[in-house]
């Protein structure tokens, strides 16, 4: 009886070791193809999120047309300079009604000065009376107040690239941002938006409406928050998921305020910490402030150190001028005008184009 006992005993061991072994083998099975699952689950997720991006993005397509944004801006050099064929360089009254042109275009009374001077000095040069050498003189002193620099946005070989985006409430810096992202996705790079603007209650709210809208991933913080840690976590996150690039939205009251300025000095050393790699400081102006807005320029000029300008609302009531006087003023390029509310609107900037748009008169439309 005993030994009936011990050999149930034993065969009950057996069984339930035997149960174990299969059970927790088949455990390991599913966790090890349930990890490959979840794997590859993530890179299909991201692969879509690109793919969905760029898809919307290319519904986008074509791009705006410079000389569309400036139709208005266009009227009165148009006048002018189909005056200007058909007169000569010795009529006094051309060339008093081209400085009132320059002057209501924004291009600012020293630049009005400096253009007139050189048209006419060269045109002393050639020995030259006629109207159509007139209106060339013109543009080619025009096309020498823009800086001769490279318009291209900057990226760093290795990932990732930080754009801080500066400038004061109201210019569509945040817009601008959604734009650019909307840019950048559609060449199939992966974005992180920084809503480091946290005293502006409905700039992160936007900010995350472009995320959505380009795919882009964003980080935000409560309102109040620093701005820099905002930025410094976004740049841990791109470089911990290996995304391409972190576009940064800032604070934009009045650069009156020191502590602004003081702000920016800070966002700028926090972007310039490795793994980050900052290329670009742009800064948003709106066309329609004029000579105003180049007050506001100097500032962010000299706390943020800018590497280029994006121009926006050339399509509203701008003159034109602001672009040129805006380069001869800061010393740096215009990279990005917008002209429009779509986020194809946002354009790379051309000097030659522009002036092509802004002069071409009713002959050559």
């Amino acid at each position: 009886m005993i030994t009936v006992i011990v050999v149930a005993f034993v065969l009950l061991i057996v069984i339930v070791s035997t149960f174990y072994l299969v059970s927790r083998r088949g455990r390991s099975s599913l966790t090890a193809s349930g990890s490959a699952v979840l794997e590859k689950t993530r890179e299909e997720g991201a692969a879509e999120t690109i793919h969905k991006s760029q898809e919307a993005i290319s519904e986008l397509a074509p791009p705006a047309d410079i000389r569309k944004g400036l139709s208005r801006a266009r009227l009165s050099f148009s006048r002018l300079l189909g005056t200007m064929l058909g007169g000569t360089s010795s009529d006094q009254v051309l060339w008093d009604s081209l400085e009132e042109t320059l002057l209501l275009s924004d291009l600012g009374l020293e630049l009005t000065t400096k253009v007139i001077e050189g048209s006419r000095k060269e045109l002393e040069m050639a020995g030259t009376i006629d109207g159509s050498a007139m209106a060339s003189a013109i543009r080619m002193q025009l096309r020498n107040l823009f800086v001769d620099a490279d318009r291209e946005l900057e990226y760093s070989e290795e990932k990732p690239t930080v754009w801080l985006v500066v400038g004061v409430n109201g210019v569509g810096k945040t817009t601008s941002i959604g734009k650019l992202s909307a840019m950048v996705a559609a060449e199939g790079k992966r974005v992180v938006l920084a809503a480091a603007d946290t005293f502006r209650a409905a700039a992160a709210d936007q900010l995350e409406m472009w995320a959505q809208r380009t795919g882009a991933d964003i980080v935000r913080s409560v309102p109040g928050a620093d701005p820099s840690s905002v930025v410094y976590d976004s740049i841990q996150k791109a470089a911990a998921r290996g995304y391409d690039m972190v576009i940064a939205d800032t604070a934009g009251r009045l650069h009156t305020k020191s502590n602004l300025m003081d702000e920016l000095r800070k966002l700028r050393r926090t972007a310039e910490r490795e793994p980050a790699h900052l290329t670009e400081v742009l800064l948003v102006l709106d066309a329609t402030t004029g000579q105003n807005g180049l007050v506001q320029a100097r500032e962010f000029a000299k706390a943020a150190g800018i590497t280029g300008l994006i121009l926006t609302k050339l399509d509203g009531s701008a003159k034109g001028g602001i672009a040129l006087a805006a380069e001869w003023e800061l010393g740096v390029p215009i990279k990005l005008v917008g002209v429009g509310e779509k986020a194809n609107d946002l354009i790379l900037f051309s000097p030659d184009e522009f002036l092509d748009a802004l002069l071409e008169t009713a002959d050559d439309a």
